[in-house]
């Protein structure tokens, strides 16, 4: 497939922007996924494209935030290995069932949870998470990985910052160390679509590489803005994020009328 320089100049920038986004509170996907469609490039290449930037992005990130010790390991590695198992059903199960319930739940859910965000100053504030046993935490994580995992694979959009959500309110981590903990998880299930796209020749290299090397710069210098500032610089690209996709749900809603 033939590109013209266009292509370069709407998806580099955004990819980039998207990566930093998806550093600090994850939705990056809500800024790359539209820049592919402006480019013209077909529905699959866009989200096999989209999944091959996105993941070496975040896997510089989970390296970074992995090395300042700001991941719990444990917890994160069992709420990836759920969640892909959830993520793999919610796949199968969208075969099956339509996802349009989720757009009318989400419209009224998000505002709920960027009300909730913006009442609540101290969401995050601190890491209380040591006042849970260690058991305690898998018992929670593991179910709520597997449902979170089956959203991601049946619907999909603001996955990152419901678990970002789920990390800090149940397990009652600090948002800097649940950000962190939610690029495991975002990793292990971008890994295996990515496997899937390449095996299904769904990847457009031409632009998958240069796109992933801008994605790796977003990651980074969203990552050591997170690194420095903390909660700081979380809470409102967090924000941010939940306006997006509130709009993106919105507007499926209208334009499926």
């Amino acid at each position: 497939m033939a590109l013209s320089f266009h292509v370069f100049l709407i998806v580099l920038p955004a990819v980039f922007l998207a990566g930093l986004v998806d550093s600090i509170a994850g939705g990056g996907g809500l800024l790359s996924v539209p820049a592919y469609m402006a480019a013209g490039l077909p529905p699959h290449f866009v989200l096999g494209n989209n999944k091959f930037s996105s993941s070496f992005g975040t896997l510089f990130a989970t390296l970074r935030y992995h090395r300042h010790g700001m991941i719990d390991a444990p917890v994160a590695l069992l709420s990836a290995l759920l969640a892909l198992g959830g993520s793999f059903l919610g796949t199968s199960a969208v075969l099956l069932l339509s996802p349009a319930f989720l757009r009318w739940l989400l419209v009224i859910l998000v505002p709920l949870v960027a009300v909730f965000t913006l009442a609540n100053r101290s969401m995050g504030g601190v890491d209380r998470s040591a006042d849970l046993p260690r058991g305690r935490k898998f018992l929670v994580a593991a179910p709520a990985a597997l449902l979170l995992g089956f959203y991601d694979g049946f619907f999909g959009p603001g996955m990152g910052m419901f678990l970002i959500l789920f990390f800090t309110l149940a397990l009652k981590y600090d948002l800097v160390t649940a950000n962190a903990n939610t690029k495991v998880v975002n990793l292990a299930s971008n890994a295996a679509a990515v496997a899937t796209f390449v095996a299904h020749g769904k990847v457009i290299y031409a632009i998958g590489i240069p796109a992933a090397v801008a994605g790796i710069a977003g990651n980074l210098v969203g990552s050591r803005m997170v690194i420095r500032r903390g909660g700081r610089v979380i809470r409102p690209v967090f924000l941010f994020t939940l306006l997006l996709l509130f709009a993106k749900v919105l507007y499926d809603l209208l334009a499926k009328r």
